[in-house]
């Protein structure tokens, strides 16, 4: 599933559309992408409307037209890229926007994904109230440590999946930030020491920043001194000590970590 960085690629991937009109929506409106969104009204309200600007927040993507908003999550193979005008979809592409120099499209073969509408030139409700991003000054210690109190029997790694804790961080991210910061991905957060929980939020930091650095610019991969390129080798060996990495499932998805650099 797409994380903080690769959505932030992804939304880049319309950028050359930006002040340029809509002149034909085409959208297949029976997916279930389209949920809550009633027959018609997407292609009637985004139909002439010029895209203004977008931004991301967490693995939520945001476009503004002058005539409302559109909101987009990946889900698990979703994808935003742009094609020559008047091309004709591809089988998975649920969602174009027809501009005078490009095709704006949204793809998702497995249907995980959703496009969210809001018509009024307000805020959208959905993109209100949201928690900090891990990259923002809101993204204090103290949230931090908020989080692993509320979670204190839950495990590391599931508490850094709670999107309304920590947006945008997925699960090589989450592997990342605990390998970095020396924690056991099955720790409990409630046995976290008030040392531990400041070098993890400056972790988290660093990574969603330097993620987005690389990642979000053109998809290329982290350092190699990062887990990320050996957590899925079979057989991986930690780029730290050169230990063989483990796996296991936490919270529902699978995890790799370092028995040496990682200890209990």
């Amino acid at each position: 599933m797409p994380e903080l960085a690769e959505v932030e690629y992804y939304r880049k991937q319309w950028d050359p559309g930006l002040g340029q009109k809509i002149l034909e929506v085409t959208c297949r409106e029976d997916r279930r992408i389209f949920r809550g969104i009633p027959a018609g009204l997407l292609p009637t309200t985004l139909q002439g409307a010029r895209l203004i600007s977008s931004e991301t927040h967490g693995k939520q993507m945001l476009f503004r037209f002058d005539k409302g908003s559109l909101g987009v999550h990946l889900g698990m193979t979703g994808e935003l890229y742009r094609e020559e005008p008047g091309h004709t979809p591809a089988k998975h592409a649920h969602l174009i926007l027809r501009q005078k120099k490009q095709d704006l499209v949204f793809s998702d073969p497995r249907l995980f994904g959703r496009v969210r509408l809001e018509t009024g030139k307000g805020e959208p409700t959905w993109w209100q109230d949201l928690p900090p991003d891990p990259r923002s000054k809101a993204f204090t210690l103290a949230v931090v440590r908020e989080a692993l109190t509320r979670r204190k029997g839950t495990p590391l790694k599931a508490a850094l999946l709670q999107q309304e804790h920590f947006p945008g961080i997925g699960n090589w991210m989450a592997d990342e930030i605990l390998w970095q910061s020396h924690l056991k991905p099955m720790r409990k957060c409630g046995t976290v020491t008030e040392e531990e929980s400041q070098i993890l939020w400056k972790t988290i930091r660093v990574i969603s920043r330097t993620a987005i650095r690389i990642i979000g610019k053109d998809f290329s991969d982290p350092p190699e001194d990062w887990l990320f390129g050996h957590r899925w080798k079979k057989g991986g060996f930690c780029p730290r000590c050169g230990l063989e990495l483990k796996r296991d499932e936490v919270g529902g998805r699978t995890t790799c970590w370092c028995p040496h650099c990682q200890p209990q």
